[in-house]
């Protein structure tokens, strides 16, 4: 390779080492911001958030389906047709259980319109999804920070690292059941979805109105458990780093080497 080559191939790496270097320095300036300033803000916007989330707010949540119990249909026992009662009575009996061979009543379409959201739930949840998206980037970006504070490795004087170590898994778990909490909301919609659906089906059992009713109140209340879960993770990580700050930022002391 000519020497002018190689000179341009050196330049080029030292420039991406460069930028390299200078993203690592961004994640630990970044870090450090975090657990600082944006960690106890977090901690007390969830607070005054789940302070407004009241258990009495529960029945507070159910809404009208939309879905109106239809008239009962009034059948009659006259026999004008001039058959004999018994044959009626057979061809009744196989009409019956042709209908019976029928899971529930088709629907083509509703008499009030589509069948609309729990507003109240909906609101809610599009308030919640933002603060789950947050927390799983800053246990991400905090996993990262502590990534790079990490030494290279060596012999002894670990119990540091150690203490670094354990903090990216409590970040990692943190991570991992943030992104549960997105799944127990659109399983609600799920959920809600087809109990509306066997209301539709089924419009004169309540028991499937009442079903809608209490998935609500659940819906609510596991809402309401998100946005606890959400502060005592920031309250956590926070006062796990701030207690242990001196050995993750310093993992290794440099005058332990007089130790031994």
């Amino acid at each position: 390779m000519p020497k002018d080559s190689k000179g341009a191939l050196q330049i080029e790496r030292e420039r991406l080492l460069e930028k390299v270097s200078d993203f690592k320095e961004k994640f630990k300036t970044d870090g450090d911001h975090l657990v600082q300033d944006v960690f106890p803000n977090k901690i007390l916007e969830l607070e005054e958030l789940f302070q407004t989330m009241c258990l009495s707010k529960v029945t507070d949540m159910h809404c009208d389906l939309n879905i109106p119990v239809p008239d009962p249909i009034l059948f009659s026992n006259d026999n004008d047709s001039g058959e004999p009662q018994s044959k009626k009575r057979k061809s009744d009996n196989d009409h019956q259980n042709s209908e019976n061979n029928v899971s529930g009543t088709p629907v083509m379409v509703l008499p009030n319109g589509a069948v609309p959201c729990n507003k109240k739930l909906v609101v809610l949840s599009e308030r919640m999804k933002p603060l789950i998206w947050e927390l799983i980037d800053h246990a991400n970006l905090l996993k990262m920070w502590i990534a790079f504070l990490i030494p290279k490795i060596e012999d002894g004087n670990n119990f540091g690292v150690s203490i670094q170590e354990d903090t990216m898994g409590e970040a990692r778990q943190v991570e991992s059941e943030a992104a549960s909490y997105l799944e127990q909301v659109s399983r609600y919609f799920i959920t809600r979805a087809k109990l509306v659906s066997k209301v539709a089906k089924y419009p004169h059992i309540s028991d499937y109105r009442q079903a809608v009713k209490e998935l609500d109140e659940k819906g609510f209340i596991s809402l309401r458990l998100i946005c606890c879960e959400l502060r005592n993770h920031y309250a956590s990580l926070h006062d796990l780093v701030l207690k242990n700050m001196d050995k993750i930022k310093k993992p290794r002391n440099a005058n332990a080497q007089s130790l031994y």
